[in-house]
């Protein structure tokens, strides 16, 4: 299905349109705040490498990365106006322009590109008894930061393996790097993470203390069927943490969004240095790889930003 829309979109963006020019918008000036996750995930390390594209590549701009919760948290200061762009997941986004769950009114954001697929990890001690999300009844789970992506998630899946994260599991909120921590100290059983491969603060952990990855095949189409088709079955290779075996999992796309009201020339030109910058971006993390121009414009349920479309009509060849 993801397939079928962005050929759908694509035909949409690449439409000659007769009144246009060709002309290259001007390059924006002042300060753009890239919004991105905890330190240690993909969005943080992602967004590093983005803001440094930015500050090189518009020599009248200036850019500078806000470490946050995650999803939640940077659609809302997206539309607060404290950041200029920010990466969220498309089931949190989903939720931002219906105005529903975590969102009490629908939020004009919109997308400039789609980067890559963050995938749901839950973690556990290698000697643990949890083979599934049925068996974390009665344990201490970090579910996620507060205004997380991975949070809306963890608890999702709680959900529909027929736990109340409320009353069936003791939910923590903590970072990826609290989390690693607190596994390694044995002050937790297990915690969930929603992020690209490999997620540095996970290959951290991995150094010091034996894990292993939960298979959630089993939730994967309780999710499908009560939350939609943003949710794909997936698997964890083993060499991206150096495990055994793959793991089933799920994913979700991410995406790179803004206002609505965004100047034309600003989205362009942030959705331009996205490609422009592309090698920079693969050495701040590798996930900046599956960054491409034909997939990138399909960012359902968001719409494309006019100038983001803009680009991707005019570098098509």
């Amino acid at each position: 299905m993801r397939m079928v829309r962005a050929l759908v979109v694509l035909a949409v963006v690449l439409l000659p349109i007769a009144c246009e020019g060709s002309d290259v918008p001007d390059r924006p000036s002042g300060h753009i705040a890239v919004a991105t996750g905890n330190p240690g995930g993909v969005y943080a390390e992602y967004g590093v490498g983005y803001a440094d594209v930015i500050g090189h590549r518009l020599p009248h701009a200036s850019a500078r990365v806000l470490y946050t919760g995650g999803s939640v948290e940077n659609l809302r200061m997206v539309e607060a106006g404290q950041a200029q762009a920010g990466f969220a997941l498309a089931d949190a986004a989903a939720d931002a322009v219906a105005g529903r769950q975590l969102f009490s009114r629908p939020l004009p954001v919109v997308a400039l590109a789609a980067l890559y697929d963050n995938y749901v990890q839950l973690v556990v001690r290698v000697d643990s008894p949890v083979r599934n999300a049925k068996a974390l009844r009665g344990l201490q789970v970090s579910v996620g930061s507060g205004g997380s992506g991975t949070a809306l998630i963890a608890e999702r899946i709680l959900k529909v393996a027929g736990l109340s994260p409320e009353t069936d599991v003791t939910s923590l909120r903590l970072n990826v790097r609290e989390s690693a921590a607190a596994l390694a100290a044995g002050r937790i059983d297990a915690f969930f993470w929603s992020g690209g491969l490999p997620t540095g603060a996970i290959t951290e952990l991995r150094r010091s203390t034996e894990i292993r990855l939960v298979d959630l095949g089993d939730v994967v189409g309780e999710l499908t069927r009560s939350y939609g088709e943003l949710y794909t079955e997936t698997t964890v290779p083993a060499v991206a943490y150096g495990a055994q075996s793959a793991v089933t999992t799920l994913s979700v796309p991410n995406y790179l969004v803004v206002r609505r009201d965004m100047a034309e020339s600003e989205a362009y030109w942030l959705t331009r240095l996205l490609f422009d910058g592309q090698e920079q971006l693969i050495r701040a993390h590798p996930e900046a790889r599956r960054l491409d121009r034909r997939s990138a414009i399909a960012t359902h349920p968001l719409e494309l930003h006019p100038g983001a479309a803009r680009w991707y009509r005019e570098s098509h060849p």
